[in-house]
């Protein structure tokens, strides 16, 4: 029995010293920028995360990532010179969406923090520095690049200059046009949130925590967790209805009156206050939507259509009547690509609702009604969507793709720049590199000295 407990002492106490012994080696430095170390655990770290993102590289991936870091620290350095940072508000929505991805691609938190080695609270402290300097770098980039303009003279150049066979090719692309419908929310169910905020509200007033109820009742999805925190912001953070009240809160502690925004309903709670920001919580509820007042929705499109289809009115002036989406309503439906701004999108950008709703559609055919979530709202929509035009796959022309050359000229001008920077930093500023680092095949040669 001695024995068997000497063994198992001796074990652990081997165990133990190995895991330090690890630490110790993971955890030394490969490399100063500046003033700033990279530990052989950052790269690690960034390696592991890579991994569970299904990151595919066809050279070293550890050797990328280390001068991915590398980069970093420069942009970095020069940020904290130029003044440049961001909110701890923006960092941590980041962290909680990609904590939550993380759990998702792993199958639970326990899983997470067994893959990790470390406990939800140090994933999400590790991955907020490393959120903070992405973001900062980002915005290191923007700073770089800021002025930087492509003339129609340099796209016509690149386009004549370019021959046929560089020419990229476009895919598919459709222009839709869009009625928007939200049913209609009953008085009752009105009265219904207002009454559970209400009784919140004295709730709180009686000492119950605000941020616990937030947590038990909240619908926004990206602050519940957090007891409805939406950290430091100012009034341009907000729709202007939820600015208007958050911002005329005095007290901390102070619990606002109900607000009704496009998203639902709020109460609010003043936490702090400094100059023009204020940091605060809120519970969002959403009132549901009723069977009767869905099937209302689809009558009245149908009705719509029907009007259309007997020439009292077309789609765009139908749009224009009735759509309740603010953004296409005033083009006569239009939608328009968020991703650069122009009313072409190519069938993956399209929402998977809406590209069902066209398939077998010729132009100038609208759909028939169907239900859809607005995302950014979390509200349960009503469509019907117009097939204006198809452009059929091609190469780049000027009459017709001539902002994706723009992208692609502004894009390349935007790398050309960011090399140019880097490759200057390095040579300013001090860089050293653990000998046992230097063969990566870097993309910048200036690394080592």
């Amino acid at each position: 029995m001695a024995i068997n407990k000497l063994l198992v002492a001796t074990a652990v106490a081997f165990t133990s010293f190995t895991v330090q012994a690890q630490k110790m080696l993971v955890d030394e430095v490969v490399a100063i920028v500046g003033d700033d170390a990279i530990l052989r655990s950052d790269i690690e770290y960034q390696y592991e995360q890579a991994l569970i993102d299904g990151a595919n590289y066809s050279g070293d991936m550890k050797c990328h990532i280390f001068e991915q870091i590398l980069i970093q620290k420069l942009m970095v350095n020069q940020a904290k010179i130029d003044s440049i940072s961001v909110g701890e508000n923006e960092v941590t929505n980041q962290v909680d969406q990609r904590i939550n991805y993380f759990i998702q691609q792993v199958g639970g938190q326990d899983k997470l923090e067994e893959y990790f080695n470390k406990p939800i609270m140090q994933i999400k402290t590790d991955q907020a520095e490393l959120v903070r300097n992405q973001m900062i770098t980002q915005k290191m980039q923007n700073e770089i690049t800021k002025d930087i303009k492509i003339t129609p003279s340099e796209i016509r150049t690149y386009f004549n200059n370019t021959s046929e066979d560089s020419i990229p090719m476009v895919s598919a692309q459709y222009e839709l046009k869009q009625i928007v419908l939200y049913p209609e929310i009953e008085r009752s169910e009105i009265d219904r949130v207002k009454g559970k905020l209400r009784d919140f509200q004295k709730q709180v007033s009686e000492g119950r925590d605000f941020a616990m109820l937030a947590v038990l009742y909240s619908e926004d999805p990206g602050s519940a967790a957090r007891g409805g925190d939406l950290g430091w912001s100012t009034k341009s953070t907000f729709v202007p209805e939820f600015s208007a009240v958050a911002f005329n809160l005095q007290e901390k502690g102070k619990v606002s009156k109900i607000v009704e925004t496009e998203f639902g309903f709020h109460i609010i709670q003043l936490i702090d206050r400094k100059g023009d920001r204020i940091n605060c919580r809120h519970i969002l509820m959403k009132p549901k939507v009723s069977a009767e007042s869905r099937s209302k929705a689809i009558h009245f499109l149908d009705t719509i259509t029907t009007a259309i289809n007997n020439k009292e009115f077309t789609f765009e002036e139908a749009a224009s009547h009735f759509s309740m989406d603010k953004e296409s309503r005033s083009n006569g439906g239009q939608m328009v690509n968020p991703n650069d701004g122009s009313v072409k999108f190519q069938f993956s950008e399209i929402p998977a609702e809406v590209a069902k709703a066209i398939q077998g559609l010729k132009e100038g055919e609208f759909s028939k009604p169907f239900s859809m979530m607005d995302e950014r709202k979390g509200k349960e929509t009503y469509r019907m969507v117009m097939l204006c035009k198809r452009h059929e796959p091609h190469r780049a022309n000027m009459r017709d793709d001539y902002n994706m050359l723009q992208n692609i000229m502004e894009e390349r001008k935007r790398r050309d720049a960011i090399d140019s920077w880097i490759r200057q930093k390095q040579s300013e500023i001090y860089v050293s590199i653990s000998p046992e680092w230097q063969n990566c095949d870097f993309q910048y040669k200036g690394w080592v000295k």
